[in-house]
């Protein structure tokens, strides 16, 4: 979830919303030129204007001789070549279909994954338009239901040019945004094939234990799920559209999405996933449960900006039956993998046990159980309204 900002900082999002001490050292001037040897097109790097204060990996944007660049470093056990390759094979067909996504460049040799030493590089063009939340952090909101229209509208877009892409779901790795567990007809023993692949968790007691706890108070969503998932159509997705991957055409309200940034989550997975997941991470302050987990009443809904998205996704991509119905019962699930590859990424990658357990608890636990409160319960029968009208007819409110 990288994405260039305006202002210099060493300081990266904190898991509860705060800045903290970054994971990996920012990018340095010297490894830049290194690595633009490699792409002489671009010429020689001239500084470093930018530091991302996103988390899992060490990005920036570099003024180089012929313009400005994007540059992301990420170290092996996140993302080697291969896991790189992934997610350029996807952003090569989608700009093929005309979706507006960032070239991403490659050097001499033809080659868009650079390892060096234990990093690896990708280095990518800066899209048009402005990076009008490039402060933002995942689930905080809009900043009006304009801007919640224009993300319905480009990610609708989105799934229409990923049709085709017929790549196999991405291998095992760290901070995927995958649907695995409540795809399957046995979401107990697909869990328990997600943890034997990921030994940092299936050798995790308390680890076991919330996915347990979870597991019980997912099932009756999934129970409402299974019989609508034959009608959802494989596609590979995005997985993270926060405001804060889209740029845009204006730092006003009336402001359009002019581009999709960061698909470092995406993963092959179906349209409705991907929507619930963009509801989830601009739609509900979930920061607000972190920083005060007993009131789950208190969480903020902004049931405006859903109403905003959905129909502006449904403008372009009007849903079937079966995925509209589906969007409730998604919605409570969504979450449960990108918690799980989290907790990975600190127990696995960092050996964070400071961190972890808001992933593995707080994450996928609270906000199962979350879905049990006043607003969580609101959200869903929101969505079952929406489901229930006519797509001339929807509208979403609580």
């Amino acid at each position: 979830m990288n994405k260039p900002t305006t202002s210099a900082t060493e300081q990266a999002h904190g898991m509860s919303g705060t800045l903290v001490k970054p994971d990996w050292p920012p990018l340095t001037l010297d490894e830049v030129r290194e690595l633009l040897r490699q792409f002489p097109a671009l010429g020689a790097p001239l500084r470093i204007e930018t530091v991302s204060p996103r988390p899992f990996s060490a990005a920036g944007v570099v003024a180089a001789a012929t313009g400005h660049i994007f540059v992301k470093r990420h170290n092996h056990a996140v993302r080697n070549r291969e896991g790189l390759l992934e997610e350029h094979r996807f952003l090569a067909h989608l700009r093929q279909a005309g979706a507006p996504v960032p070239l991403v460049f490659a050097n001499a040799a033809g080659e868009t994954a650079i390892e060096i030493g234990e990093a690896t590089y990708e280095v990518h063009e800066v899209p048009a338009g402005l990076d009008l939340y490039e402060d933002a952090i995942s689930w905080t909101p809009f900043r009006c239901a304009t801007h919640a229209h224009a993300a319905g509208v480009a990610l609708a877009r989105l799934h229409l040019a990923a049709a085709g892409f017929a790549a196999p779901c991405r291998a095992v790795r760290p901070l995927v945004a995958s649907f695995t567990i409540f795809a399957a007809a046995d979401p107990a023993a697909e869990m328990e094939r997600y943890l034997a692949a990921r030994p940092a968790l299936a050798q995790h007691a308390e680890v076991r234990r919330c996915a347990a706890q979870a597991l019980e108070l997912l099932a009756p969503y999934h129970a409402e799920l299974q019989p609508l998932l034959p009608a959802l159509a494989p596609l590979w997705t995005h997985n993270d559209l926060h405001a804060s991957n889209l740029m845009w055409s204006g730092r006003g309200n009336a402001a359009q999405a002019t581009a999709i940034i960061d698909f470092g989550l995406s993963d092959r997975g179906n349209a409705v996933y991907d929507l619930a997941q963009a509801i989830e991470r601009n739609i509900v302050e979930w920061l607000a449960l972190v920083q005060d987990p007993a009131h789950p009443d208190a969480v903020p809904v902004h049931f405006d900006h859903l109403t905003a998205l959905l129909e502006g996704y449904e403008s372009v991509r009007p849903l079937s039956a079966e995925e509209a119905a589906a969007l409730a019962p998604m919605m409570a699930l969504c979450h449960a993998e990108f918690a799980l590859t989290e907790a990975d990424y600190y127990l696995g990658v960092l050996h964070s046990a400071a961190n972890a357990p808001l992933a593995y608890d707080g994450y996928l636990v609270g906000h199962a159980r979350w879905f049990l409160s006043r607003p969580g319960s609101a959200l869903l029968h929101a969505l079952r309204q929406h489901a229930s009208a006519g797509p001339s007819r929807r509208a979403v409110r609580p």
